[in-house]
């Protein structure tokens, strides 16, 4: 750890270095996490259904912004629980509900992931497969 007063090693490095550390996380977060890979078996699924039906640019923008938001939010819950498990490796009530919270993040964004997806389904998929409107 690095002391108060000297300066974060990490800080000030360049866009190269930073892309790596985020791939490093990205690769950890795949590797430690079911549900980061099948957020991103979910993501194939939607964009191969978008490519079939021919959605709009607009549809493929809400939805990477709903796939973003569902998947950042593992992301940022994958970190906290492992934070959490290394600072206070046994039970506390007070890691329990950060880790409560944060999993009630990713439930939260799921949730609205679902209704866009409801949404995309109803007003586009259905009426392409000619079962409404």
């Amino acid at each position: 750890m690095t002391p108060p007063n000297e300066p974060d090693a990490f800080k000030g490095q360049g866009f190269t270095a930073r892309l790596g550390h985020a791939l490093d996380g990205l690769r950890a977060a795949w590797r430690l996490e079911a549900s980061v890979r099948t957020h991103a078996l979910a993501t194939v699924a939607v964009a191969v259904l978008l490519a079939l039906s021919h959605a709009p640019a607009l549809w493929w923008a809400v939805m990477a912004l709903t796939v973003g938001a569902v998947v950042s939010a593992e992301l940022l819950n994958t970190a906290i629980e492992a934070l959490a498990d290394h600072l206070h490796p046994g039970r506390h009530p007070a890691i329990g509900l950060c880790k409560d919270v944060a999993a009630g993040a990713v439930l939260v964004s799921t949730l609205a992931a679902l209704a866009v997806g409801a949404a995309f389904l109803v007003g586009h998929v259905l009426p392409w497969l000619g079962w409404l409107g």
